[in-house]
């Protein structure tokens, strides 16, 4: 049954697949890294004075939050914009994830 959904699920990407726009997705990755680099600047230009960091990862967390709450709470996932903020968003989350991985190694 699981094995039957699964198939039934790729075949709906196979589908749909040549309806997705190139110039949108590489629009949504561009957004991803600009939010990865964005979150490499921001925990190397406040690792400068060693102490600010751990407010500086509070503020981000908190703006994230206050973002997903907004962004989901009015269901505004159909919108291109908002579509566009998110991935950044996905990209600063995921920067912050590798920089700890990297902090922590």
């Amino acid at each position: 049954m699981l094995k039957n959904r699964f198939l039934n699920k790729f075949q709906n990407f196979l589908h749909y697949l040549p309806f997705y726009s190139l110039g949108y997705t590489a629009v949504k990755i561009v957004n991803l890294l600009v939010g990865f680099f964005i979150s490499t600047v921001m925990t190397t230009m406040v690792s400068q004075t060693g102490d600010w960091g751990i407010v500086a990862g509070a503020i981000a967390v908190t703006y994230i939050e206050l973002l997903s709450n907004w962004i989901y709470g009015n269901n505004f996932r159909n919108n291109k914009l908002i579509i566009n903020i998110n991935s950044l968003k996905i990209g600063i989350v995921y920067g912050m994830f590798v920089d700890a991985f990297k902090l922590g190694s």
